[in-house]
């Protein structure tokens, strides 16, 4: 194993560590549950219409994930599940924008009797993106006879903003909204071997917004 080990270059040393993050949720609940959802069923979408970014996969699966893992009593629909089940009626381009334009859904049988064998009580768009900002620094890289290795130090900023909207399929209504921020700063220094010090900006953000949408979800306000 040491002979093994000795002949890895030593840019594939690679240590990850968590930089710093600051994280702000605001909610605002219009129609609070007065118990959890039972038997029925929840999806969570990402918002894809906007033309300067597209709400990510992984985030929408970080949250489900996340409610799931601490109330197993709660049935999430997979994102990519539902989309396939309804095409193409949430596809960006059909995609309701407003609660009332379920309404015009339903009046397809087709629509109305997947929804019903889905039993699906709420919808969640999740709209928003972690983007990276102010980058800064420098390094090199070289391999020569004695090694490999990298020199130099870079930093940059990652800033996270998702909003939740919750929509209650019975009523047709949007009965809840949280609002999430994060941002947090990176580091990457390296003699010899890189380090990056990753600030956990969009995992703090699925965080923040996953404990307020299970306390929904679960009737616990």
């Amino acid at each position: 194993m040491r002979g093994l080990t000795g002949r890895l270059p030593l840019l594939g040393l690679i240590v990850l560590v968590q930089g710093c993050v600051t994280a702000k949720v605001d909610e605002m609940v219009f129609n609070e549950p007065t118990e959890g959802i039972g038997e029925a069923s929840v999806v969570i979408l990402g918002r894809r219409h906007a033309s300067d970014y597209d709400t990510e996969p992984e985030f929408v699966e970080c949250v489900g994930d996340h409610i799931t893992s601490r109330d197993r009593g709660i049935n999430v629909i997979d994102e990519q599940t539902f989309l396939n089940s309804l095409y193409p009626w949430f596809e960006p381009r059909t995609a309701p924008l407003k609660p009332k334009d379920l309404e015009r859904m339903l009046e397809h049988a087709p629509v109305a009797d997947k929804m019903a064998e889905l039993k699906t009580e709420y919808l969640i768009w999740l709209d928003g993106t972690t983007v990276r900002t102010d980058s800064a620094g420098s390094m090199t890289c070289a391999i020569g006879p004695g090694g490999a290795g990298c020199f130099g130090f870079g930093t940059w900023n990652n800033d996270a903003n998702y909003e939740a909207t919750i929509w209650d399929f019975t009523d047709r209504a949007e009965v809840g909204r949280v609002n999430t921020s994060a941002s947090g700063q990176s580091y990457m220094p390296a003699v010899v071997v890189p380090i990056p010090i990753i600030a956990p900006v969009q995992g703090t953000a699925c965080d923040g917004i996953g404990d307020q949408l299970l306390e929904f979800l679960s009737g616990k306000y």
